[in-house]
């Protein structure tokens, strides 16, 4: 029981933090249809764009690294977000949004050649200056736990602070987008341009906009997430790859198009990653993941939020 208990909470913690890298894919995948590789990739840049703020602001190993982190990923944020959007009007949206409506794949086959060579760019780039070395933003959080007694002193679970305090901030931040496309008009356009692009644009919503500004978005979420990963897990200029097909099986598993269903598509990888642990060896647990992804899109093939008539 302590076993199940103690993978239960990371899983939980790490699957937050999935779930966040989930939903800014999610903005991308399912607003503009476009399957973005480089997705892991910005998140990268993201992990060392904060190693090296806190190593200017903060001293190495110190508690103040940590927070300073979080602060950095704040300020990813709004630096990729701005990427993000320069990325589009100069190349995404050259093969995306109303441009390609007519075409009979609709852009498809030079979207994933283009995301494609972005990835191999920003990885090679990194590669050339950082070299391949694992890289980590030494804090003394990722290495300190909170103990919590479940039942008396027999069954103590322990939760490590910089995953829970990332977890915390990833599901604050879901939260608020969530409110921003239930709630505000930015959100109304972005579902506008997602369902009927055409349509969207006989109403007045600008279309390549609306995409500009989600691929923004969705850049500037997942970086945010590698931000806060970078605080306990070592990474190094190909670690995109590792995150990116979770993030598509999260986007996917969650419901197309859907912000919450992609973080729940994210939580529930964490869950299964952790706890797949639990009857196989740990070299398994990606394997795992899809043999649950499997199962669940067997039953219930549009995801766990799903529907023809949401995209956003």
């Amino acid at each position: 029981m302590e076993e199940f208990l103690q993978l239960l909470a990371a899983g939980l913690t790490r699957g937050c933090v999935y779930g966040l890298m989930c939903v800014g894919l999610a903005l991308i995948f399912g607003i503009m249809r476009v399957i973005n590789f480089a997705q892991g990739d910005y998140m990268m840049l993201g992990m060392y764009f904060t190693m090296l703020f806190t190593a200017l602001v903060a001293a190495e190993g110190s508690t103040a690294a940590f927070y300073w982190a979080f602060v950095a990923a704040f300020l990813s944020g709004a630096l990729f977000y701005g990427l993000g959007a320069l990325s589009h009007k100069a190349l995404i949206g050259r093969v995306t949004g109303t441009r390609v409506v007519s075409m009979e794949d609709e852009g498809h086959t030079p979207q994933l050649l283009l995301t494609l060579g972005i990835s191999l760019l920003l990885q090679n780039v990194m590669l050339m200056f950082f070299n391949s070395t694992p890289r980590s933003i030494r804090n003394p959080l990722s290495g300190s736990s909170w103990q919590i007694a479940v039942w008396g002193d027999q069954v103590i679970i322990f939760l490590n602070q910089a995953r829970v305090l990332s977890a915390l901030l990833a599901v604050a931040i879901t939260v608020v987008l969530i409110v921003v496309m239930q709630r505000t008009r930015l959100g109304r356009q972005l579902r506008a341009a997602a369902y009927n692009p055409v349509a969207a644009t006989y109403v007045g919503v600008n279309v390549n906009r609306a995409h500009r500004t989600a691929f923004g978005l969705g850049i500037a979420l997942t970086t945010m997430a590698g931000a806060t990963v970078a605080t306990y897990h070592p990474f190094h200029p190909f670690t995109g790859f590792e995150f990116v097909i979770i993030m598509y099986a999260g986007v996917v598993l969650g419901g197309m198009g859907s912000v919450t269903g992609a973080f729940f598509g994210g939580l529930v990888i964490g869950l299964v990653q952790q706890l797949s642990t639990l009857v196989l060896p740990v070299q398994l647990q990606t394997a795992a993941i899809f043999v649950v992804f499997l199962m669940i899109l067997i039953v219930r093939p549009q995801g766990f939020f799903g529907r023809n008539v949401e995209r956003a």
